[in-house]
Formats: C-alpha cells, sequence, structure tokens
C-alpha cells in the first residue's frame, strides 16, 4: 500500500534486525507493531529514544489497550492505529511524520551551520554578538566592556560577517535557534 504511493517501503522480521541496519541519519517513518517476535514493539522505540534516535513512529496492533496506547504516545508515538485500520488513514499518519522529519532535518541542519559560524568566531565576538541580542547598542557594549565604540563597531560587523547575517533581527532569530545547544556544551 505504502509503495503504491511512491514510498519507499522496507520490511524487517524484528526489531534487532531493524536496529541492525537503521541509520538515524536517514528520514523515514517506523510503522511498528506493539506485538513482535524478539522485544516488543514498545522496547523497541524505548530503544530508539534511549539511542536519540527520533525516527516517528506509528504503532499499529490487534491487541493494544488504553494503557498500552497511553505508554506509546508518551514516548513519543505519532499515533497508534488499532487494527483493522483505513490504509488511507496509515497513509496520512505516515504522509504527516515524513513531512514532519524532513523539517526537522532540515532544521537540524541549519542548527548545524549556524553553530559552526558561531564557533568560528572569537571570543570577543561571541562576548559582543551575546550583548547585541540581549538587545544593548554599541555604546552601552563599549561601556560594559571597557572598549572603545569604534571597537565594539568592528567586532560586531566581523560577528555578523561570520554568522551570514544582514540584520539584527536574524542575528537574533540564529542566536536564539542555537542557544539552546550553547548551553548543552558548557
Amino acid at each position: 500500500m505504502l509503495s503504491s504511493v511512491g514510498h519507499r517501503v522496507k520490511g524487517f522480521d524484528s526489531a534487532e534486525a531493524f536496529l541492525e541496519e537503521r541509520d538515524p541519519k536517514q528520514p523515514g517513518c517506523l510503522v511498528l507493531d506493539v506485538r513482535l517476535s524478539g522485544i516488543s514493539g514498545l522496547q523497541l522505540q524505548k530503544q530508539l529514544n534511549s539511542a536519540e534516535d527520533r525516527i516517528p513512529t506509528i504503532f499499529i496492533s490487534a491487541n493494544g489497550d488504553v494503557p498500552m496506547c497511553a505508554q506509546a504516545m508518551k514516548a513519543g508515538a505519532i499515533d497508534f492505529l488499532p487494527k483493522p485500520f483505513r490504509e488511507q488513514d496509515l497513509l496520512d499518519h505516515v504522509q504527516t511524520a515524513l513531512n514532519g522529519e524532513l523539517a526537522r532535518q532540515t532544521h537540524d541542519q541549519k542548527v548545524a551551520a549556524a553553530l559552526t559560524k558561531y564557533h568560528s568566531l572569537t571570543r570577543r565576538e561571541r562576548e559582543i554578538l551575546k550583548l547585541v541580542v540581549s538587545g544593548k547598542i554599541n555604546r552601552d557594549i563599549a561601556g560594559q566592556l571597557g572598549v572603545s565604540e569604534v571597537t565594539v563597531k568592528i567586532h560586531r560587523g566581523n560577528a555578523t560577517t561570520k554568522m551570514g547575517v544582514e540584520s539584527v533581527a536574524e542575528l537574533v532569530r540564529t542566536f536564539t535557534m542555537i542557544e539552546p545547544h550553547l548551553a548543552a556544551e558548557m
């Protein structure tokens, strides 16, 4: 069914077989039965979460109950479809998951590129960038750092160029996007 609408589909005999081949860098969507031979679908989801593999997962089950559904959803499942389900429902959920996955990967690539640019800044450029983003003007930054306003302008210009932005608003958006990742580095 999924192949008929253009999706590349690969089936696996077990959760272990899936884990052996899984490349977290490849976008995808996991359609997963709760009951599997070997580890269960819920256990697989737990392992993926532990490995910080955020593949969107849609659970299907003929034997699902409310606690099982709640557990899957709390752990990040996109949906939990009881068998039998309408084919269109599964197609819609898979498409939504893939669209979200591609958007997430695009965002992650933007974050990685912005972090690389940020790490190319000197210590002083980073210091000034943070003060600019906090809303301070050049004169106040110069006074706070004990440097001339011309020095602030030079470092600010260098930082703006290295970050590849053209306005303070764009600089703020970029810094806001990477700030959580900077906190994790400290």
